[in-house]
């Protein structure tokens, strides 16, 4: 039966085993897509897309959901709600 310190040296040396493996596939796929970038005169955005820093719906409005008929207010659903609508059945203030 093996030992528990047998079993932790076997250990450290399949992670070292596993580590090494990994370097080597890693630099195989980086000359790989090196190659292709340079063969097909790719750019960055080819590659990863363009990035704005903003989500696709960042800034985009949204309809209202609910309205008070008294007063004509009205709230999205999004976000902290309105005095008027706050711990009340939202079902009767819904705009159809």
């Amino acid at each position: 039966m093996t030992t528990y310190k047998e079993l932790l040296q076997q250990r450290e040396s399949l992670e070292k085993q596993i580590e090494e493996a990994r370097q080597r596939e890693n630099q195989a796929a980086i000359e790989k897509v090196r190659a292709l970038v340079a063969e097909f005169e790719l750019t960055p955005d080819d590659v990863f897309g363009r990035k704005t820093g903003k989500s696709s719906t960042a800034g985009q409005k949204v309809a209202p959901k609910y309205r008070d008929k008294s007063t004509g207010a009205t709230w999205t659903g999004r976000g902290k709600p309105p005095k008027w609508i706050e711990g009340k059945n939202r079902e009767e203030y819904l705009i159809n």
